[in-house]
């Protein structure tokens, strides 16, 4: 597979982990609900839902041409993108903990894909 097939497919991979990643985000704004009749009203749980759709249909996409153990462990960068949405869009704090193991996930992300 050429260099470029790779960096095409790698380009997708990042679009799979943002698309989970606001995915989660819409599911949160979801889970204020109510009653269950309230949550099935609620269109962040269809938006939520069908981004979810979306990613694991990407994932197994992908895993037709990249390895297993390269594209699970990579999915963790969902992670980062999680942290980001949730300190912009819910207003959470970012604490050093979370840094470090963002950090630190970042820093495993790289070296499963050398």
């Amino acid at each position: 597979m050429t260099k470029s097939l790779y960096s095409l497919y790698y380009i997708i991979f990042l679009f799979m982990t943002v698309s989970a990643a606001f995915g989660s985000l819409f599911l949160k704004k979801a889970s204020g609900f109510n009653s269950i009749w309230n949550l099935l009203k609620d269109i962040n749980l269809y938006i939520g839902g069908i981004l979810y759709l979306v990613t694991v249909s990407v994932n197994i996409y992908l895993l037709r041409f990249l390895d297993y153990s390269v594209v699970l462990p990579l999915s963790s960068v969902t992670y980062v993108w999680i942290l980001l949405l949730s300190k912009k869009y819910l207003n959470e704090k970012l604490t050093t903990r979370k840094l470090l193991a963002i950090s630190g996930i970042i820093i495993g992300a790289v070296m499963v894909s050398l």
